[in-house]
């Protein structure tokens, strides 16, 4: 590479004679950064979302190639973020990428020291015998003046706030039939 050449690799140079004075556009630019593309260039779809760590509902756009996340910007069309997100909501690729991730039910009996693995099937039974047991464990069909209560005492919810609204409805739906009394929010706590 020529003197002359080698001048014009150098940002300063660059800034010095030429138009950007300030150093804040092409002065400042390498080859490298002219040749660079964005992530969400090369994305094959985009799908939309909500951001999951608090009850504001940012709105994510989430860009997927060869069915994999490799982006999660805010969306400039919501009325509450306007695009942006903060550091917590930036980081959310890390929930669905991220090495820690668990992806298998882990179960740890009482008094065990070790974790297991539990297919879905298995988990999802063992929940749903539990919530079962102490529905009926706690149930109250009279108080003692004979008045009807159809009640469980055994049972409560408290709902967390990165919840939306169409999940807390349904929590509440389910715990309503359940016969639980103390539903709740932390949101509203």
């Amino acid at each position: 590479m020529d003197l002359k050449g080698l001048l014009q690799s150098w940002p300063v140079y660059r800034q010095l004679t030429g138009d950007d004075k300030l150093g804040r556009g092409k002065a400042a630019q390498s080859h490298r950064s002219l040749t660079l593309t964005p992530r969400t260039a090369e994305a094959d779809r985009v799908a939309h979302s909500v951001c999951p760590f608090c009850a504001v509902g940012c709105a994510q756009k989430v860009y997927v190639k060869d069915e994999k996340v490799v982006q999660i910007e805010g969306n400039p069309d919501s009325p509450i973020s306007r695009g942006r997100l903060c550091p917590k909501g930036s980081a959310s690729k890390q929930l669905v990428t991220g090495p820690q991730r668990l992806t298998k039910v882990r179960y740890r009996a009482p008094y065990a020291t070790e974790w297991q693995d539990l297919d879905l099937e298995t988990a999802m039974g063992m929940v749903a015998d539990r919530v079962l047991d102490a529905r009926e464990k706690g149930w109250q069909q009279f108080d003692s003046d004979r008045h009807t209560l159809r009640r469980t005492m055994g049972l409560a919810s408290l709902g967390g706030a990165t919840l939306d609204n169409e999940e807390n409805y349904l929590i509440k739906k389910l715990f309503t039939a359940l016969g639980a009394l103390q539903i709740e929010n932390q949101a509203r706590i």
